[in-house]
């Protein structure tokens, strides 16, 4: 799936209202010690390897602030840049700089870690035909920020949300009475739209084939179990792996000629960036 531009910048001025308002609130009483007439000059620096994602947030935050505030960026998204360098520099109202810190550092340092997760694992498979993909587990509110960054990574979105595509569960297909029942009634809601089917055993991957799949989830395959299903399925129907995925295991899957492996750590196990603001 493609983050559709138009709805990136709706959400990210949105996301960034929400965050300045929590933070914010009635006034950053802090920052009136300041006299509003000081104005002031600052560096952020990285203090970790990194590879960056998140500039129009950082922009967006000080927009909404105090659109008098001077952004020099140094970097750009999708950068891999060393420990120590300088992302971008500021410069405006002491009061406004101090008090769009931490909201914009936030962001920052959240889907820099993201898109830094997703480079190292891309990097693991670059050998290989494979798409890693990323999920919905992602932090509530920051969906669309968080699978931006994974873009800027290397990886690759999944469904945006329960929307855009199927993604037939164990459960769903429960509740409708088989893979083929509910494949066909997926067709026949959105013929449009992708259907995709999770399956636990090759039974059920030879009849998601025989009933049309677009992809097929192979879930918790071993690695032979993986490389038969690609040879089951040939030409009918993507497959995506999935589940248990670890770093020992990633290229071995990737190396079987999957199509897909989605991965949720990409966006729920990362360890912020740090970063630093530093007046000059």
């Amino acid at each position: 799936m493609n983050l559709d531009p138009s709805q990136l910048h709706q959400d990210i001025e949105q996301a960034v209202t929400r965050a300045l308002s929590e933070d914010v609130g009635t006034g950053d009483i802090t920052a009136m010690l300041i006299p509003e007439e000081n104005t002031s000059h600052a560096k952020v620096i990285t203090r970790d390897d990194a590879v960056i994602a998140g500039q129009a947030w950082v922009n967006e935050t000080f927009k909404q602030l105090d659109d008098g505030v001077e952004i020099t960026w140094h970097v750009q998204d999708g950068d891999q840049v060393e420990a120590g360098s300088t992302l971008f520099e500021l410069r405006g109202s002491s009061r406004s700089l101090l008090t769009g810190e931490r909201t914009a550092l936030n962001f920052l340092q959240t889907l820099s870690a993201v898109a830094t997760k997703c480079h190292f694992y891309s990097q693991q498979v670059a050998h290989t035909q494979v798409k890693l993909l990323d999920t919905r587990k992602t932090l509530p509110g920051l969906r669309m920020a968080q699978k931006y960054a994974v873009s800027q990574g290397g990886c690759y979105n999944h469904r945006i949300g329960l929307f855009d595509a199927f993604l037939i569960k164990e459960n769903h297909i429960h509740a409708c009475g088989g893979i083929r029942q509910a494949i066909e009634k997926a067709q026949e809601i959105a013929p449009l739209k992708p259907v995709e089917i999770e399956v636990e055993s090759f039974a059920e991957l030879e009849e998601a084939l025989d009933a049309g799949a677009d992809i097929i989830m192979l879930d918790n395959f071993s690695i032979e179990e993986t490389k038969q299903a690609v040879d089951m399925a040939k030409d009918q129907a993507k497959l995506e792996a999935s589940g248990g995925i670890t770093d020992d295991t990633l290229v071995k899957i990737a190396e079987t000629g999957v199509d897909y492996i989605s991965i949720g750590a990409l966006t729920k196990d990362v360890k912020a960036v740090d970063l630093s603001m530093r007046m000059v």
